[in-house]
C-alpha cells in the first residue's frame, strides 16, 4: 500500500505555514468543517466524501497543534460528530460514544503504534491488535435490559443522539431479546446499521420499477431511512447492523480482550464481522490492513479502510481517551479511488470574490460510492497543465477538495484535434471584462458590485453566522433578492420591508416579518463582525477581531495607514496591504457610509482589559448556558482580559458548564479544576 501523495502535501503545507497564513486557514476550516459535519451526520446530505473530510480535518488538527492559541472552542477537534435533528426525541449516551481518528498512511500507523508503545512502556514488545473491516454506514447503539431491547440511538455529538427505537426494532438482523447463558443486567452494544450490496441493488431496482428515483448510495441511505419517523419505511428497506464493541455492562464479567468479548456478544445473537482478525505488532496490522484492501470489492459490503484496536481491554483503559477519540484504536483510510469518464464540457462559474473558475462536466460515473458529473479544475494554470479538450477521457478522484478533481488526462490519438478548453474573455455572469491577477493563480471579474454572482456571494457570506447572523437569510431567498434586483448591494438588504419580501416565492407575511426583524437585529452586531461580513481580503475572525479591539471604532479603523495596521499584534504586512486597499476604495468607502446611514452601528469593541479580574485566566466553555450563547460568553471573558481555550488541562483555571456539559465535565473534576455554572460567570464578570 503506497503513502498517498495528498496527506504527505497537506502536512508540508500546513508545518510551512506562517502564523498569519495559519489563522486564515483556520478560520476557514472551523465553519467549512462544521458545515460538512452537519451535512454527514444530522442531514446526511454529504457534499464531499470521507477522504475529503479526513485530509481537511487532518489540516486543522497540525495547524492546532503548532499554534495552540488558534483552538476555537467551535473547532470540531474539540466535539463528536454532530448535533441530533429536531424531528426525533434525543437518546443520551451514558458513555460516551466517541469517534475515531485517521491514519491517513503507513507512516502515521506506524505512529499509531509507536504513541502505544510508548504509554504502555513495554519495551518493544510487540502489542496485540485487532483489525476490521471500516464499515460505510451510521454509528448505532442498542441497550438491552434484562435481556430485552429498550432503546437504541445514534451517535449524534457522542453525548446525545436520536433515539430510533421504533426503526430499529424492524430490522431483523437485530434481535428483541439477547438468547444464551449468562447474560448481563444491562449492556450497551455499539456496531453500524448498513446496507449489504446486493440489498441496495436489489432495493433500487424495485425504486426504479415503480417509477421512483434510485438511492444515492448505500451509507446516505441508511442514515435517511433511520430517522424516518414512520416505521414501515425502515421495515420495508433490508438494513443490516454489524456489532464492534460494547459500551457499558452490568451484570456479568466479560473477556479481558476486544475479540473475545465480540464472541460474547455473538453468543449473545448480535451479530459480528466474520473479516476481523486478531494480528500481532505494526507489521500484522499492516498485512491485515492490505489483505482487507485486496478483498474490498468482493466484501458483501462497501468499506473505506480499516480499524485498528488495541486487543487488550486492561491496555485500552490505561491508554484511555484525548477529547473526541480514544487512544487505543485508529482508522486507516484507503487512498481514493480514481475512474476514467469523458468531459462532456466545461463551466466557468463565478464566486464571491469575483473568481473564474472552471468546472468540468463529465459522463456520470461512480466513484467511491458516489455518482460524479462535475469535478473542479481549479484555475488557467491546471487548464495548461491538463492540455484539456472537449471530449476528451479523464481520470478523477475524490480527494482532498470539495468537489472531484481531473488527475490527468487520458492520452488517445484523437486527442491532438479535439478542441482545447480555454478561459473566457469576458465574465460569464455579467459579461464584465475578466483578468488574470499578477503573480497568483486566480482569474477574476472586476465588475465586484455590477456581478450578480459576486453580489449573491457577497450577501450570503454578509449574513452568515460568522458575520451578521441573519437569521432566515438563505441561500434561496439570496438567490431571488439578487434575481428580481431588489439586493443589489449589502446596504440594500436595510431597506427591505414586508411587501417587497412577499413577492418572493415561498415568502409568507409572518416569513417576512421574521427576516425583516433578523435584518434589524443585525444592525447592532459589533464592529469585528460587520468587519468579517464585509468581505475584506485576508481578514478572517480571528483578524477582524484584533482589528476591532485594537482601533476600537470603524472611524479609527478607516483612518489607519499601512503602518498603523500592520502594528497590530497578528497582523503582517500581506494583511495590512490588503485591508488599507479595501478601507481606501471608493466603492467600499460608498457602501460603509450608506450601512452607517441605514443604522448598522458597528458597534465598538472594547480591547481585553490587561489588568482585569480575568487577565492571566484561562477558561473552557461546554455544554448550553440558559441566556448566554458561547460565542458571547468567550467574547465577555475576553474582554475582561481571559482566554478561553477548546480543552481542559491543568493549566486550566476554571470550566463554565451549562446542561449537557459533557466529557469537559468530568475532565474538570478529575483535575480538581474549579467548576462555574453561568450565574457564577456572570458574577466574576460583573465583580471585576
Amino acid at each position: 500500500m503506497h503513502t498517498t501523495d495528498d496527506a504527505d502535501a497537506l502536512r508540508a503545507r500546513a508545518q510551512a505555514m506562517e502564523p498569519n497564513e495559519a489563522q486564515q486557514r483556520v478560520e476557514w476550516l472551523v465553519p467549512e468543517l462544521l458545515r460538512h459535519s452537519r451535512l454527514y451526520h444530522t442531514e446526511g446530505k454529504p457534499e464531499i466524501e470521507d477522504r475529503a473530510y479526513d485530509l481537511l480535518y487532518r489540516e486543522l488538527e497540525i495547524l492546532e497543534e503548532r499554534f495552540p492559541e488558534l483552538t476555537r472552542v467551535d473547532s470540531p477537534t474539540q466535539m463528536v460528530g454532530d448535533a441530533p435533528v429536531a424531528a426525533l426525541q434525543p437518546f443520551r449516551h451514558r458513555t460516551p460514544m466517541l469517534s475515531l481518528a485517521n491514519s491517513l498512511t503507513e507512516s502515521e500507523l506506524a505512529d499509531f503504534d509507536a504513541r502505544v508503545q510508548k504509554l504502555l512502556a513495554r519495551g518493544g514488545e510487540p502489542v496485540s491488535y485487532c483489525v476490521e473491516p471500516k464499515l460505510d454506514g451510521l454509528a448505532m447503539e442498542l441497550v438491552y435490559e434484562q435481556g430485552v431491547l429498550i432503546g437504541a440511538g445514534t451517535r449524534g455529538d457522542g453525548e446525545t443522539g436520536e433515539d430510533v427505537t421504533h426503526n430499529v426494532r424492524t430490522i431483523r438482523d437485530i434481535p428483541a431479546t439477547l438468547v444464551g447463558p449468562h447474560q448481563p443486567s444491562r449492556v450497551s452494544v455499539r456496531g453500524e446499521i448498513l446496507f449489504f450490496s446486493d440489498g441496495f441493488a436489489k432495493m433500487n431496482a424495485q425504486r426504479v420499477a415503480a417509477g421512483e428515483r434510485p438511492f444515492e448510495n448505500p451509507r446516505n441511505s441508511a442514515a435517511g431511512t433511520l430517522r424516518a419517523l414512520d416505521p414501515g419505511v425502515v421495515a420495508a428497506r433490508p438494513l443490516r447492523f454489524i456489532a464492534y464493541a460494547l459500551g457499558e455492562c452490568d451484570g456479568v464479567d466479560l473477556p479481558d480482550t476486544h475479540h473475545e468479548q465480540l464472541a460474547q456478544l455473538a453468543a449473545w445473537g448480535l451479530p459480528t464481522n466474520p473479516n476481523n482478525r486478531v494480528v500481532l505488532g505494526l507489521d500484522g496490522a499492516l498485512e491485515a490492513i492490505r489483505a482487507l484492501g485486496a478483498e474490498r470489492r468482493s466484501l458483501p459490503y462497501e468499506i473505506d479502510g480499516a480499524v485498528v484496536k488495541v486487543d487488550s481491554i486492561a491496555d485500552q483503559l490505561d491508554l484511555g481517551f484525548v477529547t473526541r477519540s480514544p487512544r487505543w484504536a485508529t482508522a486507516f483510510k484507503y487512498p481514493p479511488e480514481r475512474v476514467v469518464t469523458e468531459l462532456i464540457g466545461v463551466e466557468f462559474s463565478v464566486g464571491r470574490t469575483g473568481a473564474v473558475t472552471p468546472v468540468a462536466h463529465l459522463k456520470p460515473v461512480r466513484v467511491g460510492g458516489v455518482t460524479v458529473s462535475h469535478a473542479t479544475l481549479h484555475n488557467a494554470d491546471e487548464l495548461v497543465r491538463l492540455d484539456l479538450r472537449y471530449g476528451d477521457r479523464v481520470a478523477i478522484e475524490r480527494s482532498g477538495d470539495v468537489i472531484p478533481k481531473v488527475v490527468h488526462v487520458v492520452a488517445d490519438e484523437e486527442h491532438a484535434n479535439r478542441v482545447a478548453v480555454t478561459y473566457p474573455t469576458t465574465c460569464p455572469a455579467c459579461g464584465g471584462p475578466i483578468a488574470r491577477e499578477v503573480d497568483v493563480a486566480a482569474t477574476r471579474c472586476g465588475n465586484q458590485f455590477g456581478c450578480p454572482a459576486q453580489v449573491r456571494g457577497a450577501i450570503r457570506f454578509f449574513g452568515a453566522r460568522t458575520a451578521m447572523d441573519i437569521d432566515g437569510l438563505g441561500e434561496k431567498i439570496v438567490d431571488q433578492l439578487v434575481e428580481k434586483a431588489l439586493v443589489t448591494r449589502l446596504s440594500d438588504l436595510y431597506v427591505l420591508d414586508v411587501p417587497a419580501l412577499c413577492t418572493l416565492e415561498r415568502m409568507g407575511e409572518k416569513s417576512a416579518q421574521n427576516l425583516v426583524a433578523g435584518i434589524a437585529q443585525s444592525k447592532a452586531r459589533p464592529l469585528d463582525r460587520v468587519l468579517v461580513g464585509l468581505g475584506i481580503p485576508q481578514v478572517g475572525e480571528a483578524t477582524a477581531r484584533d482589528l476591532a479591539r485594537h482601533f476600537g471604532t470603524i472611524d479609527a479603523l478607516l483612518a489607519a495607514d499601512e503602518a498603523a495596521l500592520s502594528a497590530v499584534d497578528g497582523v503582517g504586512p500581506i494583511v495590512a496591504t490588503a485591508a488599507r486597499t479595501f478601507f481606501v476604495d471608493a466603492g467600499h468607502l460608498e457602501e460603509i457610509a450608506r450601512l452607517r446611514s441605514l443604522g448598522v452601528a458597528f458597534t465598538p469593541v472594547a480591547a481585553p482589559s490587561a489588568a482585569g479580574a480575568l487577565a492571566g485566566k484561562t477558561f473552557v466553555l461546554t455544554g448550553t448556558f440558559p441566556t448566554l450563547k458561547r460565542e458571547d460568553a468567550k467574547r465577555r471573558i475576553e474582554a475582561a482580559g481571559g482566554k478561553v481555550a477548546g480543552s481542559v488541562s491543568k493549566k486550566t483555571h476554571y470550566v463554565v458548564a451549562g446542561e449537557d456539559a459533557g466529557s469537559k465535565l468530568e475532565k474538570a473534576k478529575e483535575l480538581d479544576v474549579p467548576v462555574l455554572d453561568e450565574a457564577a460567570l456572570l458574577a466574576l464578570l460583573e465583580g471585576m
